[in-house]
């Protein structure tokens, strides 16, 4: 608990976009920054893992709307 604590207020004070939200057996802490998400995780047995999804700098107008229909509807 004492490094998640830790690790908001260092977002805080850097004035870093975030959100908490609870998977699993873990709190997410999910990042905004330009051109990328961060999801840092604190584990319930302590464990800190990160995941980076980093743009390609692509920016696709509203047609794409249909891809994400078509391609991950069930």
């Amino acid at each position: 608990m004492k490094d998640l604590i830790n690790f908001l207020n260092k977002l805080e004070e850097n004035r870093i976009y975030y959100r908490l939200n609870k998977i699993r057996e873990s709190i997410l802490v999910e990042i905004a920054v330009p051109g990328q998400r961060w999801e840092v995780e604190f584990m319930k047995d302590g464990d800190i893992v990160v995941e980076k999804f980093i743009s390609n700098g692509i920016i696709y107008d509203k047609g794409e709307i249909e891809v994400l229909f078509r391609d991950y509807s069930d």
